[in-house]
């Protein structure tokens, strides 16, 4: 977990590349925004996609603890799982296409902060017993730390002036994550830390355009 941020800063310099490769041949911002990030949810396999959309379907299609762990369980998908991937897609696609032509290791910075702030929603009591996070277990709390800490001092080398309002958006998307996670299931899953990414790295692209 402490490499986290490792993870994004592949994730990350893969997908700016290719948006930046498709401006300099002359593409529209639009068109090289979609690039990018094509090229982030062919690189994770869209995990962090289907824990949003399994989220958004067990949390609001559920009416109790365990109508929602087993509607995220299932492999089919909600109204809510639907609109859910439209929302955040467009969302990430509108932003990026603005904020991509700014800056190249700002969208790097943002899939770093995405990825460093899971440790911490890891160390949430685990909702479901024999889920994958329950597998993967607890992180030691120094490797969370080190995970923020590292995510912290990349960004202000990336992200000069804009690290403090991307930190506080991480902060408020992480909170907002956790709290609704332990009101909803008791804890967290590896769809609720899919899902917290998305919503991490939505809020870390909102708050580029808001300082840019």
């Amino acid at each position: 977990t402490w490499a986290f941020p490792m993870v994004g800063l592949v994730i990350g310099t893969l997908a700016a590349a290719a948006g930046y490769l498709a401006l300099a041949v002359g593409l529209p911002p639009a068109i090289a925004a979609g690039l990018c990030l094509a090229v982030q949810i062919v690189s994770t396999g869209a995990m962090h996609e289907d824990g949003l959309a399994d989220v958004a379907d067990g949390f609001w299609g559920g009416w109790t603890v365990e109508q929602r762990l087993d509607i995220m369980k299932d492999s089919q998908i909600g109204t809510y799982g639907v609109l859910a991937l439209i929302l955040s897609t467009g969302l990430r696609w509108a932003a990026l296409s603005v904020v991509l032509p700014a800056g190249f290791w700002t969208i790097v910075a943002v899939a770093i902060l995405s990825r460093a702030a899971l440790p911490l929603v890891m160390l949430m009591p685990r909702a479901r017993p024999g889920g994958l996070s329950d597998r993967v277990g607890q992180p030691p709390v120094p490797a969370a730390a080190v995970s923020a800490i590292s995510a912290i001092i990349i960004l202000v080398i990336m992200a000069g002036a804009a690290t403090v309002p991307l930190a506080l958006a991480a902060i408020l998307a992480v909170a907002f994550c956790a709290v609704i996670a332990r009101t909803k299931i008791g804890g967290q899953t590896g769809d609720v830390l899919g899902a917290t990414q998305q919503v991490t790295e939505i809020a870390g692209l909102v708050a580029l355009l808001l300082v840019l």
